[in-house]
């Protein structure tokens, strides 16, 4: 089975070609600029691999939640390349890609979603599979679920952003954190791999973004 995987959630533009377990990707930091990047990343990824957008089974992308341009960048451009080659799609949860980007069993994601927010959710890899033990949510850095237990590992943007924050909020359930950890098309890939596998691919057109929070930006009596 081979898979096109696309991320651009947050900083980074990052594609990845998964066939058969092996995975090769490009990435690289982009800011804002994914939707001008993307396709030139796709293009170079298939030219290298010596393959065609036809020759993939399914195209996975990082639905969310995250940057909303981001998403939408995504979205977009997976929907485009999935009709012209009719091919199947599978939306990812980027909280459970930047999970699965950790060296770690428990792990808290936190994302930083901007107006004083954070996304986050919490998972346990449980054998091969990643376990939900809270779902994802957008919340203030003083207002995240307290975590079950110890040993929680801390992903992501959100504590570089408020780090003491969520480090005072988690206690000792935290055990360590990794502020610079991020999701990436591999993960995406690996996640979207046994989705596939089953058959749960759905039509381009049915794809969507995963924005948790409807909220772009604060008005001025907000700031």
């Amino acid at each position: 089975m081979k898979i096109l995987a696309l991320e651009t959630s947050g900083d980074y533009c990052s594609v990845a070609l998964w066939r058969d377990g092996i995975i090769e990707d490009r990435e690289i930091p982009a800011g804002q600029r994914q939707s001008g990047l993307l396709l030139d990343l796709v293009h170079e990824l298939l030219l290298s691999c010596d393959m065609r957008l036809a020759d993939v089974d399914g195209i996975a992308f990082g639905a969310g939640p995250g940057s909303f341009t981001g998403l939408r960048v995504a979205c977009g451009v997976v929907q485009g390349l999935a009709m012209g080659a009719d091919k199947p799609v599978v939306g990812v949860n980027t909280l459970q890609a930047l999970a699965e980007s950790a060296d770690a069993r428990r792990v808290v994601c936190c994302v930083d979603a901007r107006m004083s927010e954070v996304y986050q959710a919490a998972y346990e890899k449980r054998g091969d599979e990643w376990s939900t033990v809270q779902e994802a949510g957008v919340y203030g850095p003083d207002d995240v679920p307290a975590l079950p237990g110890d040993g929680w590992h801390g992903c992501g943007s959100g504590f570089a952003a408020y780090r003491d924050a969520l480090r005072t909020r988690y206690g000792s359930a935290l055990g360590s954190i990794d502020d610079t950890g991020h999701a990436g098309a591999r993960d995406v890939a690996n996640l979207a791999a046994p989705v596939f596998a089953r058959g749960g691919g759905l039509n381009a057109e049915l794809a969507a973004p995963f924005y948790v929070r409807d909220k772009v930006a604060l008005k001025t009596h907000e700031r």
